[in-house]
């Protein structure tokens, strides 16, 4: 059969036609990206993919959605969308729908893939365990979060807000990070950290430390100038937010009792060669007693490029077609 899969970010929301064959596994046609601020609503934004495409949509949907879905409204963590998941059968003329968080589809995209879209990045070489508990983080716009246990006749995935929770700083600079965010919100959740626009708040105590008079610059053209090795300081910036991606991601496996994790997300996967190379690992591992234990957690990185997309389908036919 075939679907509408969307994914609905803080930036972006992708569109996809997705088709499921009889044994329940997902293929992807193109991806088509709609910048969210261009359409005031899902269903505005969802004729735009229609006009797009050329052709009426398939009557049906799996939709993940960028912030808490517990009940019929779901207003969007990062944009302003609101949408009705009650009406969302009127409103884009389909018969049946999924909906979910968008780190939940990204879960149910790790435990669909193959081998060989999990790329290794720290602890032991080896791959997901068959059974057992498998955190996903995810850094980009926020800080997505999630997990999914494995048992003998399938899994189950469990969205989270981990995101917010509150950041825990354990060196000096964490210390001034801290202090800065502090003076800014009332309270400093590890997003304001551990998510792309994060940086800028590193950079800018960094700056203060050496006392340069570096001016306001935009998270993307520090990154820009991180990954590309063209600045000392934004370069600086990317491995101190290494290292504490490191440490909440250790948190999460220690609170999720997990047996491998993944990390996901668009910035994630433009980490993938810094991170081996980073603090990050060192970081994860530093539990005070539980260091062992951390030392022996495989991490891998998926690199699927529609995660959102396909986890989002293969929800679809876990909920629809089997």
């Amino acid at each position: 059969m075939e679907l509408v899969a969307v994914d609905i970010g803080g930036t972006h929301a992708r569109f996809a036609v997705a088709r499921v064959d009889g044994n329940g596994t997902v293929t992807l046609d193109e991806p088509i990206t709609l910048h969210t601020d261009d359409h005031v609503s899902l269903q505005t934004a969802w004729e735009a993919f229609e006009k797009e495409l050329g052709r009426a949509l398939p009557r049906a949907a799996a939709i993940a959605i960028a912030g808490p879905v517990t009940g019929q409204v779901v207003r969007m963590t990062n944009n302003s969308w609101v949408i009705n998941t009650g009406a969302l059968d009127e409103q884009l003329d389909i018969d049946r729908v999924s909906v979910m968080n968008d780190f939940a589809a990204v879960a149910h995209a790790v435990a669909n893939v193959p081998e060989d879209r999990l790329v290794h990045i720290a602890g032991p070489n080896k791959g997901l365990p068959k059974t057992g508990t498998v955190s996903v983080i995810g850094p980009g716009t926020g800080l997505g979060v999630a997990h999914f246990h494995r048992m003998a006749d399938g899994y189950h995935v469990q969205a989270t807000e981990g995101g917010h929770v509150d950041f825990a700083p354990i060196d000096a600079i964490d210390d001034a990070i801290f202090a800065k965010l502090r003076g800014m919100y009332v309270r400093v959740s590890t997003e304001r950290v551990n998510s792309g626009p994060g940086i800028v708040t590193i950079y800018e105590v960094l700056a203060e430390l050496e006392g340069r008079s570096n001016g306001p610059r935009e998270d993307v053209e520090i990154w820009k100038a991180a990954l590309a090795g063209e600045d000392s300081l934004s370069v600086a910036a990317m491995q101190h937010f290494c290292m504490t991606l490191g440490s909440v991601t250790g948190d999460f496996a220690l609170a999720h009792g997990a047996s491998a994790v993944v990390l996901a997300g668009g910035l994630g996967l433009r980490l993938r060669d810094v991170l081996p190379r980073s603090g990050f690992e060192d970081r994860f591992c530093f539990k005070g007693r539980y260091q062992g234990l951390m030392r022996s957690i495989p991490i891998k990185l998926i690199t699927h490029p529609q995660p959102g997309l396909f986890g989002a389908a293969a929800a679809f036919a876990m909920e629809h077609c089997r």
